[in-house]
């Protein structure tokens, strides 16, 4: 998971403000409704003393339409100088969240990040191809975040693409048009497999004519090879139905999200098995994200309400944290604030580059709804391992 654009929320004071809001456009639930989900919130924000400047600028953001079909969500977090994080989230919260306090409610945040996508999808035909780069419970449509355009062309150079009869089918003209069409699927997937080097997608979505998708795909290299998903329904020109076809390519990235999740559960449940490389429960991960040993932070989505309401004691920097103050102390650490869990245990997996998964309920056997995967690992590294062979583990990890 790419958590690079959250940061910015590091470097900067508090106090912090938090939107999370259901950004589902007119046609589905309602312009009024949308809007009226704002109000509350902005209602909500100015009584707990949130600056009306920074909320006039997120008020300005919200305002204008996402861009995404379908129900969906919308995260902003900003300090008191302006917005910090705009991010989009596939699934729409179930009530509205607007927090103002000393520091950012980074839950919302990162779920945005597990489900992003970051997609390419190709349309192509006998002549060419469009491609469309795109952002799946991303970044805002039409950010263009990193100055590269959203929409590309790439036409080939050799135009005779139909297949002539003259007194019957001409073999020249057949041979001529097929020709082109090779030619032409040489050009596009040169191109593809350049601009898949340089932006590094996860999902390349391949579209269009059959018989030209079937060429492009026998031309590209190895690394377009393995990120192409062939999903029929898509065209350069009219005609496409392009419901039913961004239903298929929901479905497309669906499947990735899916995939992704289980190969990181995977890798963590083997680790936890042997005893090596993984940890669970709250001390232990809190242990491990303190040495920045962490490579991937492990939340059970069953447990993240109890997550916010146990505490971890924090200081002044990310990775002074604690369960109890005796450990602090240990730490030298002589000013320190109470975090919820969640906030404390993601705001320190942010600090030293670690990705953040979201296992569903039984997916991961997790202690305390929290476990992590280990860059490395020593002899002080706690271990799971006695927890694992122990004929009461299924109980010991049932604790709330």
């Amino acid at each position: 998971m790419d958590l690079h654009w959250l940061k910015p929320l590091l470097g900067r004071t508090s106090p912090f403000i938090t939107v999370f809001l259901d950004a589902t456009r007119a046609e589905s639930a309602g312009e009024s409704e949308a809007a009226d989900r704002w109000k509350a919130a902005r209602r909500s924000l100015e009584r707990d003393g949130a600056p009306g400047a920074v909320l006039d600028e997120i008020a300005d953001l919200v305002a204008v339409p996402t861009g995404v079909r379908g129900p969906h969500g919308r995260v902003v977090v900003a300090d008191g100088h302006g917005v910090l994080v705009d991010r989009v989230v596939a699934e729409p919260p179930a009530q509205t969240v607007a927090t103002f306090g000393p520091v950012p409610d980074l839950l919302p945040a990162v779920r945005a990040a597990d489900e992003a996508v970051a997609l390419l999808v190709v349309s192509v035909d006998r002549t060419g191809a469009d491609l469309v780069w795109k952002s799946a419970g991303g970044p805002r449509p039409g950010t263009g975040e990193d100055g590269e355009p959203l929409h590309e062309t790439v036409e080939g150079g050799h135009d005779d693409v139909h297949k002539t009869r003259e007194n019957g089918l001409s073999r020249r003209g057949q041979t001529r048009a097929e020709d082109s069409w090779q030619r032409n699927a040489e050009e596009v997937a040169a191109f593809l497999d350049k601009r898949v080097a340089e932006r590094t997608p996860e999902l390349v979505v391949l579209t269009g004519d059959v018989r030209a998708v079937a060429l492009v795909c026998e031309k590209v290299g190895q690394q377009v090879r393995e990120l192409v998903v062939e999903v029929p329904g898509g065209s350069r020109g009219a005609g496409a139905k392009p419901d039913a076809f961004a239903q298929r390519v929901h479905a497309a990235v669906d499947e990735l999200r899916a995939k992704r999740r289980r190969a990181v559960l995977d890798r963590f449940g083997q680790a936890l098995g042997r005893g090596e490389a993984a940890v669970t429960s709250l001390d232990d991960v809190v242990e491990v994200l303190r040495r920045g040993q962490v490579a991937e932070l492990v939340l059970g989505e069953a447990a993240l309400g109890t997550l916010q309401e146990r505490e971890v004691l924090v200081g002044l920097q990310p990775l002074e944290l604690a369960t109890s103050q005796a450990d602090l102390d240990t730490l030298g650490v002589a000013e320190a604030r109470r975090y919820p869990a969640g906030v404390a245990l993601v705001r320190a997996a942010l600090a030293q580059d670690a990705g953040v998964t979201f296992s569903p309920d039984g997916a991961a056997d997790l202690v305390d709804g929290v476990g992590a995967l280990l860059r490395w690992s020593d002899e002080s590294t706690p271990s799971e391992q006695l927890l694992t062979q122990s004929a009461d583990a299924r109980r010991v990890r049932a604790i709330p």
